[in-house]
């Protein structure tokens, strides 16, 4: 194994919860979840080479991750729409006799994938700055933009 590879397998050992942490955001099963965290293994091998480490290594994954994501939920999700809604009013049938924390996670299912990128870098108590510089935006509009999610996801749960 070279240098380079074993330099790879570390860092992807050190930040595994990162990806998981996107993973779990993104999809609603193990397979889905297996996936994606293989997609996202793959695409950060490929930019691993072209990394030069001017940011931290943190947002670089994240940025590959979300990013990973969203392009693998947009295209694994094409064909579904129509069970997507399906699964949406079963789960809304249940409100009552799921927890909080299951509420919660369904209703973050129904933001769009840009605005879960947000909810992950949130949980995860990232600062404004590391998730503007994460998702390419500025700070302050990072602050008006989960300020909206969270009036979303209020207004969703209600």
């Amino acid at each position: 194994m070279s240098k380079s590879q074993q330099e790879f397998l570390e860092m992807v050992d050190k930040y595994q919860r990162v990806i998981h942490s996107v993973c779990r955001m993104y999809t609603d099963n193990t397979i889905e979840h297996e996936d994606l965290f293989q997609e996202i293994l793959a695409q950060l091998w490929k930019g691993y080479q072209r990394f030069n480490f001017e940011s931290k290594v943190s947002t670089w994954i994240y940025r590959v991750a979300l990013y990973t994501a969203i392009t693998y939920i947009k295209k694994v999700m094409r064909g579904r729409e129509a069970l997507k809604h399906i699964s949406f009013s079963e789960a809304d049938n249940q409100k009552e006799t799921e927890s909080d924390e299951e509420l919660l996670r369904m209703a973050i299912q129904k933001l769009s994938e840009s605005e879960r990128a947000f909810v992950v870098l949130y949980l995860e108590d990232m600062s404004y700055k590391e998730m503007a510089d994460i998702l390419g935006i500025s700070e302050s509009n990072v602050g008006v933009k989960l300020n909206r999610i969270k009036q979303k996801l209020k207004t969703i749960m209600t």
